[in-house]
Parts: C-alpha cells; sequence; structure tokens
C-alpha cells in the first residue's frame, strides 16, 4: 500500500498532516540518525551535561572521533596547533561545536549517491546544506549575534525535508526538480512541491522530521520557515531570518543544489530586523569558497 507522498498525484482531500505524518513514518524506516548521534544530541541540549560525558558517548564510536578531530584541525576553527583527542577538542570549542561535526557526518552519509534531476545530485544537495551553515554562521560573526554554533547546525539541517522525499520518492522529487528547471522563477519550488505532492512540501516535511530527531526547537522552526520567515512571532524570528538569508546567498552563488531558492529575493523584514547591510551580505557571499574550502572533510567524507 501506498503512501500520499509515493504517488505523483494526491488527492486534495487528504489531509496535509496526515500526508507528512506518513512521509516521516515511511522515511524513518529508510533512514535514521545513528543512535550515537541522537544521543549526543540528547545530551547537549540537557543544561546539566558535562564535557566529561560528551566525551563518554564520542569515544565510544572510533570513526565518529577521527571525523571530528579532521573537522577540528581544519583552519574553519581557528585553532591554535592540532588537537590530538576528542576531549581537549570539547574543551576548546564547547559541547555545542561538537554535537554540530557529529550530527553533519551522520547526515553527510544519507546524502549519497543518488540523481536527484538533470544538473544534480544529492551530494549537490548536502553540499548546498553545509554552505548554508557556513553561512549563517558567518552572518552571525558578521552582525555579532552570539549564536554561531546555532546557526551552523540550523543551516545545516534546513533542507532536511529534501531528505524525506528523496529517500521515499526520487521519481516525484525528480518530477518537481525538473518543473522548477522548466518554470525558471515563474512558479517558487515550495509551489510547485505542494501541486505536485498534492499538498505538502519539504518545509512541512522537515520541521516535522527534525522534531522527530529531538533538533532544538530554533532548529525545527528553520526547518519549517525558511522560505517564509515572516509567518512567524518576533520572538522565534532571528535564527529563522539568519538562515532564510544564508540560503538565499548560496543558492545565489550555485553552491551546490540551487533550485528552492535560486529565484528567491531576500525577505526584506530579515534584512530590517537583523540590522543587515548589504555590503556585509556580500562579503559573506566573497568569502564563501575560502570558507568552504576550509570544511571540505564536511562534504567530502
Amino acid at each position: 500500500m501506498s503512501t500520499p507522498v509515493t504517488g505523483t498525484a494526491t488527492p486534495a482531500t487528504v489531509d496535509p498532516q496526515q500526508m507528512v505524518a506518513q512521509a516521516i513514518k515511511k522515511v524513518s524506516s529508510i533512514g535514521t540518525l545513528p543512535e550515537v548521534t541522537a544521543e549526543i544530541i540528547k545530551t547537549v541540549e540537557n543544561p546539566k551535561s558535562t564535557a566529561a560525558q560528551l566525551h563518554k558517548i564520542v569515544a565510544h564510536d572510533p570513526a565518529l572521533v577521527t571525523r571530528i578531530l579532521k573537522v577540528v584541525n581544519s583552519s574553519f576553527y581557528g585553532l591554535p596547533g592540532q588537537i590530538a583527542s576528542v576531549e581537549r577538542a570539547i574543551v576548546m570549542l564547547g559541547l555545542n561545536a561538537i554535537k554540530n561535526i557529529a550530527v553533519a557526518a551522520s547526515l553527510g552519509q544519507m546524502f549519497r549517491g543518488v540523481k536527484l534531476c538533470e544538473g544534480f545530485t544529492a551530494k549537490d544537495l548536502w553540499k548546498h546544506c553545509v554552505a548554508v551553515g557556513v553561512a549563517a554562521r558567518e552572518l552571525a560573526k558578521q552582525t555579532r549575534l552570539p549564536i554561531g554554533d546555532e546557526a551552523f547546525l540550523a543551516g545545516m539541517i534546513h533542507d532536511v525535508g529534501m531528505l524525506v522525499i528523496l529517500q521515499s520518492n526520487p521519481e516525484q522529487l525528480k518530477l518537481i526538480c525538473t518543473r522548477a528547471q522548466q518554470e525558471g522563477g515563474k512558479m517558487d519550488f515550495c509551489s510547485i512541491e505542494r501541486d505536485v505532492t498534492g499538498g505538502i512540501d519539504h518545509q512541512m516535511l522537515g520541521a516535522a522530521l527534525a522534531e522527530q530527531w529531538k533538533f532544538p526547537r530554533p532548529c525545527v522552526l528553520v526547518a519549517g520557515y525558511h522560505h517564509r520567515p515572516a509567518q512567524l512571532t518576533d520572538g522565534n524570528r532571528q535564527l529563522v531570518h539568519l538562515v532564510h538569508i544564508a540560503d538565499t546567498i548560496c543558492c545565489q552563488a550555485g553552491q551546490g543544489f540551487n533550485l528552492t531558492a535560486v529565484h528567491q529575493t531576500l525577505d526584506e523584514d530579515s534584512v530590517k530586523e537583523l540590522k543587515l547591510e548589504m555590503v556585509t551580505v556580500d562579503r559573506v557571499r566573497a568569502a564563501l569558497p575560502e570558507l568552504l574550502g576550509q570544511v571540505s572533510s564536511l562534504v567530502e567524507g
């Protein structure tokens, strides 16, 4: 028996939330975050957790230890000298930074070897996600917002809803992407998604999956509203605005898979609320290639 997300046409009478729930249920049987990653997220989100507790969890996964040290010792973090142990890395960078690297290591394995449509593979989609994380972190730095680690994670998982469609029905995703290429911006990507699926898009799917994977609430909101930040109440919008701008910059700059926002313009409210000057946007856009070179191990594996 097929679920609504697996068909190319869905009756308009089907409740979108039911469709989302069915799609998430299906994707959960295809791919989930590794147990160690889920445990890391749970531990770091607990304010009572210590560096020693996180180290104990990470130490059980030698491959993850290797990956973390590789990224930690890249120029992206700019640490003085080589860091030889995860314990030292946690002390130097903090629990959140190590959590982000662990999440990246896990998610990167899910975006492998599948052609999305003409010109793009799953790896291109992951490259885009990393680029948005990097750009969001840099925007936070440039605007002196003390949420760099949070922005990096939120940017990396903003398009996790695409993973749901990719894993549950790559043919449907191919149809969506092909239509987006043919439309050339006449119809936005999310509208095309809703038209093809019968009422749901990657934002709805992303918010549901991020919530199931127990990501922090601000990240869930980013996954669900990064193309429509103005629909959120004021208190919840800062991180969403940041990722919206980063997403727009990266798509326009052709960083990986860019069909979701290549024709998207910067939301005026986002620019205003972050007190962002266009010179800063241009600075981040210009810095992207170098910054992405520093975290190439997150993309290459």
